[in-house]
């Protein structure tokens, strides 16, 4: 039996490409990015280029990720009084404990301070998700259990991070992995925030609604020797196609979390031939980080967003698409969505 569907109703984006889900969303659609130089230079002597955020002050740290995240949240709550913020359950994903360089507070002070920014206290089911880039997805089966208990019927998603740090941007650096002059396999570090609140399907046309979701984890990660297989991509699209109760080649198109490097394409790609029934035409793929670079654990948002924003204003290339998302760690998630 397919699991409890939990619809998108509302969205919201802070990119280095826009300040607004839809501004976001119509710089992924045109293809546009706006990387800048940082104030960090790599082993080559060359500025890092990467996707930062324009605020209206030159905020750092826990509070520029406060900062983001607040307006991301006042975007997607724009619709919903007020007063009734409080009796939201905030589900706030951030980077995973693995991440190289990882800010100090994330798991605890940053909640605080983003309560204190949006002025609320956010209901007591509330909790931090460190799970980088699957976490989207892991607050999405969080929500799911939260409306199938009956104690809420919406709840809010909240992600914000940013890779703009030198301990971070050195390590990835030392491994070879940023995008420079020296190295074109390789990503973009990024930054930004994103909001999705999240229900029961409406019923409504144009609402994107998410059917099904599967875990597992990938032993041939990034960093490890074994052959890649995409295994566990695999396995996590098999058992979110089996929890949506559709089939691979419904599958119109797909959003995915890739920000550069060839090692998650091929993944991409592996996953697709080991769980497509058929060689028929093969689904469009999707990846915003080509606009925002690597987010980190807000790339989930950004493929929802992206998704919605294709569904309300009718530009998807069909009414079925696979999310999927992968941590350097080996944490593998994929996510089924459907347009009503």
């Amino acid at each position: 039996m397919p699991a409890q569907p939990i619809a998108i109703m509302n969205t919201g984006l802070v990119t280095s490409v826009g300040l607004s889900a839809p501004a976001s969303c119509a710089a992924f659609r045109a293809k546009i990015s706006n990387p800048t130089e940082t104030r960090f230079i790599d082993s080559g002597g060359n500025w890092i280029m990467a996707h930062q955020v324009s605020l209206q002050q030159p905020w750092r740290g826990l509070t520029k990720l406060a900062k983001m995240a607040a307006l991301a949240i006042e975007e997607a709550l724009q619709d919903l009084p007020r007063e009734q913020w409080a009796g939201l359950p905030l589900m706030l994903c951030v980077a995973e404990t693995e991440r190289p360089g990882r800010m100090a507070g994330l798991d605890d002070e940053l909640f605080l301070q983003l309560q204190c920014e949006l002025g609320v206290s956010f209901a007591k089911a509330s909790a931090v998700v460190p799970q980088g880039r699957v976490g989207v997805a892991v607050a999405l089966m969080q929500a799911r259990k939260l409306f199938i208990q009956g104690d809420h019927q919406r709840a809010l998603i909240a992600a914000t991070d940013s890779l703009l740090s030198w301990p971070t941007l050195s390590h990835y650096d030392h491994d070879d992995r940023l995008l420079t002059a020296r190295n074109s396999n390789g990503f973009m570090p990024g930054e930004g925030a994103g909001a999705l609140l999240v229900g029961a399907p409406s019923g409504e046309a144009g609402e994107l609604v998410c059917t099904g979701i599967g875990f597992t984890r990938e032993s041939a990660h990034i960093s490890s020797d074994d052959p890649h297989r995409a295994d566990g991509l695999s396995q996590a699209v098999k058992l979110a196609l089996a929890d949506a109760g559709t089939r691979q080649h419904d599958i119109d198109f797909r959003i995915t979390d890739v920000a550069g490097e060839l090692y998650y394409f091929k993944e991409a790609s592996l996953a697709l031939s080991r769980t497509r029934p058929y060689r028929g035409e093969v689904p469009a793929l999707w990846h915003p980080a080509e606009s925002t670079g690597e987010i980190g654990a807000t790339a989930g948002c950004s493929c929802l967003a992206l998704g919605a924003a294709a569904a309300q204003k009718a530009y998807a290339p069909g009414t079925h698409t696979l999310l999927h998302f992968a941590n350097d760690a080996g944490q593998r998630a994929a996510v089924i969505a459907s347009i009503g």
